[in-house]
């Protein structure tokens, strides 16, 4: 398997990765697949809504709390009746079984990845 295509680091740079804690976590019942719909606080950034397609490895009581890793500058995204303002980062396996991406220590909400 290749890498896809080669981006420059200025357009890496661009992609605003922050770690944030999840607020809550509940089902999705409007989204076409299975997902949930969550709150995430980013610190100074603020508390953003978005939805996650990852109700095959997690359950929403489990998520309170968990710190994960998002995009946050994407523009926000009509998903059914929520709009969605960042992108939870997962490692995709087959079948569309997602690992959150997830700091391995607690680090301060909002902090960036680069």
């Amino acid at each position: 398997m290749t890498v896809s295509e080669k981006i420059e680091w200025s357009d890496f740079t661009k992609v605003e990765m922050r770690v944030g804690t999840i607020l809550s976590a509940e089902w999705f019942e409007k989204a076409k697949k299975p997902a949930y719909q969550m709150q995430i606080d980013f610190g100074s950034y603020g508390i953003k809504k978005t939805s996650a397609q990852i109700t095959k490895r997690y359950d929403p009581e489990s998520l309170i709390g968990k710190q994960i890793i998002a995009v946050v500058n994407f523009p926000p995204k009509q998903i059914a009746n929520i709009m969605s303002e960042c992108l939870v980062l997962g490692a995709v396996e087959d079948h569309a079984s997602v690992v959150l991406l997830t700091p391995d220590q607690k680090v301060e909400n909002g902090t960036r990845i680069g």
